[in-house]
Order: C-alpha cells, then structure tokens, then sequence
C-alpha cells in the first residue's frame, strides 16, 4: 500500500487533464482505511505502481498513472461485504471516478479488461469489494472500433419490420430435437407471425443435432414460411465454439442458410468475439450467458452496464439482456440502463437492438412495451411461444395479437374475447412474472447519471 506522502500523485482536477486521452472508470468500493489513501492505492496498483527505479530521479505517474477525478462516501458498514476479509471497526462504502490514459492498453479489449478488471483492481490490498459500475469511451477511443455491422437500422431493412418491436423466439424443447422437428416447430411459429426463431445458447452443434443439418433444414423452412406469408423471417443458429473452432462454425452455419448467427459473449469472451463480428456476413446476436456470475453479486464484479457497452463495442448487432421477469433477478432500473447502452450514442458506433428477456409471453408485451418506451427492441418468449397449448402458430399469433391490442389501445383482456390465440396465452401465462422485491441500487445510479450530466 502506498504511504500518505504519495496520495496527491494519484488525484487530479478532470478538467485539468485531456479528455480524449483518458477512459473513465466508476467503481464502488469498501475499505477499512482512510478513502482517500484507499483510491490512491487502487489506481497505483491499477497502473504504475512502482513508479519510479531506486536511485533515479523520475516519476512516471504524470503521463500513466490512473487518477482519481472524484470520491465520494456512501457511509459506513460494520462489517465487510466479503465475510472472509480482515474485521475491522467499521467498512467506507465509496464511489471513485478515476481517469485512466489509454495509451497503457491501446484499443485491445484483452488489455483493456486485464486492467480495469485485474489484478489491479480486484487484488488491491486497501480494497476488501469492489464492483466496476461505468466506463466511459473518448469519440478518439472509439473511432479504432467499427461496432455492429448492421445494427437496428440493418435488421430492420432485412426482415422489411419498421414499425414495431421484431419478435424473437426460442424454439423449444431448448434441449434434445432432432433437427426435423426443430425446424418443424420453427416453421410453425414463424407462419404465426414470428419474424425471427433462434436456437436457445445451450443448443451447440451435437451429435443429435448437428449444426449443418440444423441449419439446412430450419433455413428451408424459414424460406417456406416466407412464401406462405410474405413477410422475411429470419433463423438464428448457435455458433458457440472455442475462439479456434468459432469462424469455421460460422461459415458453416451460414453456407447452410442461417440468417443470423448467435454466440454466448463472455463464455466465448470478447476480443474472439470482436474477431467473429469482423469476419461475420450475417447479424451476431450476443447471449447473456455467463453474465450472472459476474454482474449479480451487489457490491463486487462488473455491471451489466458495462458488459453490455463491451459488447456493442465488439460490435453485437443484437444483444440478449436478463428481463424485467422475477426470474432474471434483475432490477428494473437495471435492465433499463442496459437497454438504453445499446440505443444511446456511443460515437459513430451503430446501435444494437436490445432483447431483455425471461420468461415473457402475450400478457407481458404491454408492461415491457411500457417501460422501454421505444419501438426498438427485440421481444423473446420460449414457451410462451412453444408452450401454447394450441401450438407455436398460436403462440406467435398471440404476441401479434397482443401488438394489435396496444396499437389499438385496447385492454389485452378486452381484445382477447374476439381473438382465441391471445385469450389461451393469457390464461395459460398470465401469472408467469409477478412483482418482486428490487435490489435497490437508485444511490450508485443517481451518481453516475449526474456525472454523465456534469460531463454533457
């Protein structure tokens, strides 16, 4: 730990510094020391730490030492959030913006998460938890990345859908068809309206299902249900592959008819996948999978904010989000903020169609209609698609059905007397997603949202 003299080394005035030269990095964090001495210790370790050699007079923190641009205390906790950590009288629960030069890491995403998530940061000995909360990109920064290749704007003109949500389905059962009745039941649901059927992220080229006969079979229906209806529909296959095995999958995925492919981001992990997107020639639709583990946990780890801006980074056209069902253990105001991430403006990047997903149907269209407040994102139900009692076709029909009802300003239980399909959804779904207690976060939300207001 560094000693007291050597704290103002590790502070600076924002405004003093260049902007474009510099991420800025949001952490919470709690410390049994004195704050201050606590966030100079965290950007030491995160940077130069030993800054200068024995004997020579230098001091090479002024152009690559991170820099703490604002601290604030949160309060204090008896105890550790981390029950294994030393016990101390009382625990400073703190927020720090700290000013990082990129010219330590260039624009590898590889280098860039080893320092604003390693050992740096994670092992610093003042800091007993700590989360990464925001990062925020120079427009200099960004132009090194080239994002999504189609983005909202391209999805929108391949599937001809304009003016409302795209309808996303998971073909079930997730685990175990063949490929005949995979892409039977992905025809059906498409001649319901669905416009996109997907394989779920746990569905991998198997033996029992091997990716090619998959793809060439459900990409022949999806241009069966084109026909029938005259609307473009889309099939999106499962890719997922060590980074050696990944761009192969692709291409066979595609050669095979697969209009989009899908891949689990963090198992995959970002810089394979920033090089899949690079030589991708069809959408690349990030899953959520492996999220959890490191956005859930309150007070250590990586926000999904950030997980999701990594991700339209890397340029994921569409990006799966844990929903607003009691299921997703997720926040509203969560899910919200990474919603906006993929829409907002993040330099010259495309914007990625947000799909915040879990366990939805008919009877939740309305409520996450609602809270996104926008046409532009993607709506995703499994059995609330296949688990119809009627059927796939029914269960897609509901879900436009319901889009009428909302279009229309009609009550879904009003519009479902005259409309069968949407009727059974909301007998058979309609408890699916009751209220639950939210993980209340709004302090660490109104902080970095004034900051971003300050530096607007």
């Amino acid at each position: 730990m560094i000693g007291t003299n050597d704290i103002p080394g590790f502070f600076a005035a924002e405004e003093d510094l260049q902007r474009e030269e510099h991420l800025f990095l949001t952490y919470q964090f709690e410390t049994p020391f004195e704050p201050r001495l606590a966030a100079a210790t965290l950007c030491s370790e995160m940077s130069t730490a030993q800054w200068k050699r024995p004997g020579v007079t230098e001091d090479l923190r002024p152009r690559f030492g991170a820099k703490v641009v604002h601290l604030e205390m949160m309060g204090t906790v008896s105890s550790p959030w981390l029950a294994h950590a030393t016990p101390h009288d009382q625990y400073y629960r703190c927020l720090v913006r700290i000013a990082y030069p990129h010219v330590n890491f260039g624009t590898s995403v590889a280098n860039m998460l080893s320092v604003v998530a390693g050992e740096g940061a994670f092992f610093c000995e003042a800091i007993k938890a700590i989360k990464l909360l925001d990062i925020e990109f120079p427009a200099s920064y960004l132009q090194d990345f080239s994002g999504p290749k189609f983005g909202i704007e391209g999805l929108r003109k391949i599937l001809g859908c304009h003016d409302r949500p795209i309808f996303f389905g998971v073909v079930k059962p997730n685990i175990g068809l063949s490929p005949e009745p995979f892409a039977e039941l992905a025809y059906e649901a498409w001649s319901g309206g669905l416009d996109v059927a997907k394989d779920d992220e746990m569905l991998f080229d198997v033996p029992w299902s091997p990716l090619t006969e998959r793809c060439r079979l459900a990409s022949a229906m999806c241009r069966r249900a084109e026909d029938e209806t005259g609307e473009k529909k889309l099939y999106v296959a499962n890719i997922n592959a060590d980074a050696a095995g990944l761009l192969n999958q692709h291409d066979l995925a595609v050669k095979n008819g697969a209009g989009a492919v899908l891949v689990n981001a963090l198992a995959v992990g970002l810089p394979a996948l920033r090089m899949l997107v690079q030589h991708a020639t069809v959408p690349v639709f990030g899953h959520f999978a492996f999220i959890a583990p490191i956005t859930r946990v309150p007070y250590f780890g990586i926000s999904s904010v950030v997980i999701t801006k990594l991700e339209r980074l890397v340029g994921c056209d569409i990006i799966g989000l844990p929903g607003f069902g009691p299921r997703m253990f997720t926040e509203e105001e969560e899910v919200l903020d990474t919603v906006d991430v993929c829409r907002s403006e993040f330099g010259n990047l495309k914007r990625s169609l947000p799909i915040p997903g879990g366990s939805d149907s008919a009877a939740t269209l309305p409520s996450v209609y609602e809270k996104v407040r926008t046409l532009d994102f993607g709506f995703i139900a499994g059995r609330g698609i296949f688990g119809h009692p009627d059927g796939p076709r029914a269960g897609a029909m509901s879900l436009r059905q319901a889009w009428e009802a909302i279009v229309r300003r009609i009550p879904l239980e009003e519009y479902a007397l005259e409309h069968p399909a949407l009727e059974k959804a909301l007998q058979v779904f309609s408890g699916s997603q009751g209220k639950k207690k939210a993980l209340s976060m709004t302090p660490l939300h109104n902080f970095i949202s004034a900051i971003h207001k300050v530096q607007s």
